[in-house]
Parts: C-alpha cells; sequence; structure tokens
C-alpha cells in the first residue's frame, strides 16, 4: 500500500512503518456502551470517569484502548485535572474565545443559539483514547475523563467503544 503526501509529494510505503505484536492468547473483544446526559443548565463539565471504569469492568477487557467521544456537535469529552478553579477557568477562557452574547454576532444563529457551543467543542475535543492496562484505564496523575456541555437542556449521549483482550 502506498499513501501520497500531497504537502511535499513524497512517497511513504505504509509497511515499512507498521510494527505487530504477538497475541498473549487471548481474543480480540469489542464493547459499546452509549451514556445518556440531560443536562438542566447550558453549560456543564461532568467528570465521567467513574461510569467510563464501570464500563471498562462490564467489558472484561484486560488490555486494550477505551475510545470515548461525545456524540454532539455541541458537546465534548476531553481529559484534565477534576479541580473546581480549573473548571472556572475553562469557563471564563471559552467565554471570552467564543462568548454566547450577542448571539447575533454568529451566522449560524439563524433559528438557533448555539454557535458559540460549535465552536466551545471545537476548542475542547470531540473524544479520548485511554490505554486500558491491566484492567483498569492507565490515566496519569490527575488525569480525569470529562464530558463538557456547551448547550444543554437536552438528551445528548457518549459513546464508549473498548476494543483489546
Amino acid at each position: 500500500m502506498i499513501a501520497e503526501n500531497n504537502y511535499r509529494c513524497s512517497i511513504v510505503r505504509i509497511e515499512d512503518c507498521l510494527t505487530t505484536e504477538k497475541s498473549s492468547g487471548g481474543a480480540m473483544k469489542s464493547y459499546r456502551k452509549e451514556l445518556w446526559f440531560e443536562v438542566p443548565t447550558r453549560r456543564a463539565l461532568i467528570n465521567i470517569t467513574p461510569k467510563v471504569e464501570t464500563c471498562l469492568k462490564e467489558s472484561g477487557i484486560k488490555e486494550g484502548l477505551v475510545l470515548v467521544n461525545a456524540m454532539h456537535i455541541t458537546a465534548s469529552v476531553f481529559i484534565n485535572d477534576d479541580e473546581p478553579g480549573l473548571h472556572h477557568d475553562f469557563e471564563v477562557w471559552l467565554e471570552k474565545l467564543a462568548p454566547h452574547e450577542p448571539v447575533s454576532q454568529y451566522r449560524h444563529n439563524v433559528a438557533e443559539d448555539n454557535a458559540d457551543a460549535h465552536l466551545k467543542r471545537q476548542i475542547m475535543g470531540r473524544e479520548v483514547v485511554v490505554a486500558v492496562t491491566e484492567g483498569k484505564l492507565d490515566l496519569g496523575p490527575w488525569e480525569q475523563i470529562f464530558y463538557g456541555e456547551f448547550d444543554g437542556r437536552r438528551r445528548k449521549r457518549v459513546l464508549v467503544k473498548i476494543i483489546g483482550e
């Protein structure tokens, strides 16, 4: 297989970049679950690490990867510290970057008033991928997984997909 890099017009052989690992003999498993949220406020940051850990336990997967992604374009999933001061700083910073009002400043806001939520999601990200090692999320010190809601007051979902052995 050959891939072309249009920016430098060089050709790279994909095979040269691949490595294989020997399996421990277990079969690859796959697990999928949707987490639903209905936040009563416009914006919120919710620590969903315990919910993802529950999914991991249910999956029985000991070694692999967890994908956690927001299935809505005005919500986010990201990793950071669970510290109230930092959450406040995120709120202030995001509001400076993409203020909700005046809603007339955005072309998107014709029948809606949530253009700022789309921009905030773009900044904070759509998903995270976390390694699974010995049946646990392989997070660094202080790292937690968060659901960021930027246009709440309706049901939205987060997909948890776990693959591994």
